[in-house]
């Protein structure tokens, strides 16, 4: 498995309230298969296999108290460094750097607005094996409150550099890793802002996307299967998203690129070379995210 590069998301994985339940929704939704695993002093989850390949993993939650959330890992090559990084930025160091069995080292980390994240120092375990194809992740973003002290928190914590989109109607970012040209063909996150249209308790958090192949048939799924529309499925330069809630009440974003776009199987098999030489991640959602504002 091909390393990820420094700041990339390499893995995303949900805190569920009922595992086997969560298996279910998302094995009809996104076609996963699962094999059980387990690591020393971190109990038993399930990991996301699509076409036998690990692209998430789901785990029942320990302690009421934690939210049920689709969190996202952002590969580090020394997780300690990044830990003082994150403290000497701003951040929080929620669960210090701990090994995961064999498969990596992993901590937990809040940004100055306080949206989670996880790093990931890669053992034999790098991160995701498939990603931008329908049924794994293709993007992710955080929505803050506090975007100036996050914007910097990003920016000296992994060398991020934004990129705004060409609509300045929308206060969003596209985040580059270090080392890149900045833009939207390097782009593999966003950050966006918690506006007046969202709840006045929402915190800051990070939204996970999937990719599908047909929007509307998979909110028309998530609905069968007892979640709920958050944003219904609209249109965007880069296809067409929507918003949702599990039935256990994870929020998580769904995009389906074009119909009918004549490119599209050029750009995916583009995609596909560029992941599997550098693991950079998915472009498409960039302007999916600023959309959902």
């Amino acid at each position: 498995m091909a390393a990820f590069t420094e700041g990339v998301p390499c893995w995303v994985d949900a805190q569920l309230p009922d595992l086997e339940a969560g298996k279910r929704f998302y094995g009809e939704l996104f076609g996963w298969t699962y094999r059980e695993a387990a690591a020393e002093g971190h109990g038993h989850h399930a990991e996301a296999l699509l076409d036998g390949q690990p692209v998430a993993s789901l785990a029942p939650k320990r302690d009421g108290r934690m939210p049920t959330t689709w969190g996202v890992h952002f590969s580090c090559d020394d997780i300690t460094a990044t830990a003082r990084k994150i403290r000497n930025a701003g951040g929080q160091v929620i669960m210090a750097p701990v090994p995961f069995g064999r498969a990596g080292v992993m901590a937990l980390a809040a940004d100055p607005g306080g949206a989670v994240f996880g790093l990931w120092q890669a053992g034999e375990r790098s991160g995701f094996a498939v990603q931008g194809q329908p049924g794994s992740f293709c993007w992710t973003e955080v929505y803050t409150r506090e975007k100036e002290s996050v914007d910097r928190f990003y920016e000296e914590v992994f060398g991020f550099r934004g990129t705004p989109l060409p609509d300045d109607t929308v206060d969003y970012l596209m985040w580059s890793p270090a080392g890149t040209e900045p833009g939207e063909e390097s782009a593999i996150g966003g950050r966006s802002v918690i506006t007046e249209a969202f709840p006045a308790e929402m915190p800051g958090h990070f939204l996970i996307y999937f990719a599908v192949g047909d929007c509307d048939a998979a909110v028309e799924t998530v609905t069968r299967l007892g979640g709920r529309v958050t944003a219904p499925p609209f249109d965007i330069p880069y296809g067409r998203m929507a918003v949702l809630t599990d039935n256990q009440g994870a929020a998580f974003a769904v995009l389906a690129e074009p119909k009918g776009d004549p490119g599209a199987e050029d750009r995916a098999e583009a995609e596909a070379e560029a992941e599997a030489a550098t693991r950079s991640g998915s472009t498409a959602g960039a302007d999916a995210g600023s959309a959902a504002d």
